[in-house]
């Protein structure tokens, strides 16, 4: 775990969709963060994909515990 600096105009986005999505500041960015992360790997999946992925994975992840 880590401070990140970012700037005060992209702190406001974050604030505003966190509230939107329910989501803390700080799980809002680590979304953000996670799906750029996986767009830049993977350039050729949607959004939608990616999402449907990491939902898959998180299912997966519910039942083998």
């Amino acid at each position: 775990m880590g401070i990140v600096k970012i700037d005060d105009g992209l702190h406001a986005e974050a604030r505003r969709a966190s509230t939107v999505m329910c989501r803390s500041i700080n799980a809002q960015a680590e979304f953000w963060m996670t799906i750029g992360m996986l767009a830049e790997a993977n350039p050729t999946l949607t959004f939608n994909e990616i999402v449907q992925r990491q939902y898959e994975s998180a299912r997966r992840q519910a039942v083998a515990a």
